[in-house]
């Protein structure tokens, strides 16, 4: 049996989470079947099993409007993807902008398409910010793809329950398999070298925001939630790739007006390597994700696995990753019907974040408690190789 992952991330090029699943996920399933990757990029790999091919994109006669040029971009290498020929039994796709990919192999090649939701755009209506009339296209595309897959993944219960509220999909159809993580590359460390690099002040202890500039991750909140710590709390935000100059230029002006209040901010604008990602998870006394929108947030399975407790807003998938005082706390968030990317009252969401915050800051014991049982349900709950096991069932039930 042969799979085909398609995907706009896949390693060196990898900024979100669903980039994290697939580079585990392709690794995991090789160990079991034969795997091809087709990616947006220029990686080649050839690991026994595993097969690594990137599509690179030329943009030079492009003429459409730059918000548009992902859109048509990703349009074109789907169909790369598929004129590259694939000898696979099954096609999985990870995430819209390759969903036409897996529509044109299932038409053409005759089989059977899986998607895993790692996010939904109708829950993601700020996207229109970044891509324009474009984001009807991803939305039409994303809802023609999963109402006529054969399989769907959700990456929660929740995700699940998104899933059965907005598209005319059969709960049949649908199989719950979470994101994983790998206890043995997630874990505490000792090491410090690129905390000192990037200036963080090791004799006081800091709260940790990762993730992109995104309306998704809340990192604003967050940013105004400074003001309602406790005073000199260091705060260390590793944030970078912004969705839009619009949000870059508001995060700007949110980290300049907190600095007023606060002098121990460091900012690190852009990705960072594993090795400092480690570095910065396991020394955080506090690690925060103030999402408003996450299916599953891998990024709070890391942290716990290293150790560190997590205060993270009580939306989609996080509920069944942190265990609201026992591994964290929780942070209720109501959101307005009409713009459901913003807190009906975020100043109280910020405060509440805050709040929650500053119980841990106060107290070392309650977050080593929290800490340690954080790692305890990262290793016992999550598992790469659970996952891939459960994904190649389900793959030989759609082919069988």
């Amino acid at each position: 049996m042969k799979t085909l992952l398609l995907t706009n991330e896949y390693p060196p090029s990898t900024y979100g989470g669903a980039g994290v699943h697939v580079d585990y996920l392709s690794r995991e399933l090789a160990k079991l079947i034969q795997v091809d990757v087709s990616a947006f990029g220029d990686q080649r790999a050839d690991e026994g099993n595993l097969q690594v091919r990137g599509f690179p994109l030329d943009t030079s006669s492009f003429k459409c409007p730059k918000n548009l040029v992902s859109v048509f971009g990703a349009v074109r290498r789907c169909t790369d993807f598929n004129t590259a020929g694939t000898d696979a039994n099954i096609v999985h796709c990870h995430t819209w902008y390759v969903h036409f990919g897996g529509i044109l192999a299932k038409m053409n090649y005759g089989i059977p398409l899986v998607i895993t939701i790692h996010s939904l755009e109708p829950l993601r209506p700020w996207k229109r910010e970044q891509l324009g009339h474009g984001y009807d296209f991803s939305s039409w595309v994303e809802k023609t793809a999963i109402e006529m897959a054969d399989a769907v993944i959700a990456v929660s219960q929740g995700t699940k329950a998104d899933v059965m509220r907005l598209f005319n999909v059969d709960e049949k159809r649908i199989r719950i398999i979470y994101n994983g993580i790998d206890p043995d590359e997630y874990r505490p460390t000792e090491a410090t070298d690129a905390l000192k690099q990037y200036g963080i002040d090791m004799t006081r202890p800091y709260v940790l925001f990762v993730g992109r500039i995104a309306r998704q991750k809340g990192i604003i909140h967050l940013v105004r939630a400074i003001r309602y710590l406790e005073p000199d709390t260091q705060v260390v935000l590793c944030a970078g790739a912004p969705d839009t100059p619009e949000i870059a230029a508001e995060m700007h002006q949110a980290i300049e007006t907190a600095r007023t209040q606060n002098s121990h901010i460091v900012w690190v604008d852009g990705m960072v390597p594993k090795s400092a990602v480690y570095q910065l998870y396991s020394h955080a006394a506090v690690f925060c994700c103030p999402s408003i929108y996450e299916p599953f947030g891998i990024i709070n399975l890391e942290a716990m696995a290293c150790e560190t407790p997590v205060v993270a807003s009580a939306v989609g998938g996080i509920k069944e990753v942190v265990v609201d005082g026992e591994t964290g706390f929780l942070v209720p968030l109501e959101q307005l019907q009409e713009s459901p990317f913003e807190p009906v009252e975020p100043e109280k969401f910020s405060r509440d974040l805050a709040s929650k915050i500053n119980v841990l800051m106060k107290d070392p014991e309650l977050r080593q408690r929290f800490g340690q049982a954080g790692r305890k349900r990262a290793v016992e709950k999550f598992s790469w190789a659970a996952i891939a096991q459960q994904t190649k069932e389900l793959y030989e039930e759609l082919i069988g």
